[in-house]
């Protein structure tokens, strides 16, 4: 494992309470810096989000090991990721499940991912598709998790509906100031939050986000 990459689990992840062994190799196999910018590629393992252009970022490492590993997967489940950005949660998320679909609704990013991910070894692994993330991807439901790298001001119904009984929805719930990330398990009765831990991810844009 890279140095940087190494240091950047043990120090950023292990020591803050990531305990999800799988979560933590596979962050320790993705290379971060082919998903950022090649001008802040000296930065790629840094403890902070880092922006990618057309107002997104890629989210501070320590947040998507934390998303990653509140999804509990096994292996062979089927997994969507809404907002892509730079590829990077795709990524980490294909080292942990056995189908990723992907979707981002700004078209340079999209490109930009599909590259990036072609480059990391990751093109036959992860569909990427354009489009509005906030109504999923009906044609590939349900899926077992599904997790989202924006901020939403309540549970979007179409994201619930795609998964399956007893499936995981991880995404940052609340405004632009204050916001928690919610672990929501599809239930008979309905929604069923598990936990919230505070955050701050950019604006979930689409028909049923901001």
């Amino acid at each position: 494992m890279q140095p940087e990459r190494a240091r950047m689990v043990e120090r950023q992840l292990r020591a803050r309470g990531i305990d999800d062994e799988r979560v933590l190799a596979a962050m320790g196999r993705v290379p971060r810096e082919l998903f950022v910018p090649a001008e802040l590629r000296a930065h790629a393992y840094d403890d902070a989000a880092l922006p990618i252009g057309g107002g997104q970022t890629i989210s501070q490492p320590y947040m998507v090991a934390r998303i990653c590993s509140e999804l509990a997967l096994r292996g062979g489940e089927r997994v969507l990721d809404v907002g892509t950005g730079s590829g990077y949660q795709a990524a980490v998320l294909a080292e942990l499940a056995s189908e990723v679909h992907t979707i981002e609704r700004l078209p340079e990013l999209v490109e930009h991912a599909r590259a990036a991910l072609a480059e990391a070894g990751y093109a036959k692994r992860v569909h990427v598709h354009a489009g509005d993330g906030t109504r999923g991807l009906p044609e590939h439901a349900p899926f077992a998790a599904v997790a989202v790298a924006a901020a939403a001001p309540g549970i979007p119904p179409s994201l619930y509906e795609q998964l399956e009984e007893g499936g995981r929805l991880v995404l940052p719930v609340g405004g632009l100031r204050e916001q928690l990330l919610q672990v929501v398990v599809r239930s008979p009765e309905g929604p069923a939050v598990l936990r919230t831990v505070p955050c701050r991810f950019v604006p979930l844009l689409g028909a049923e986000g901001f």
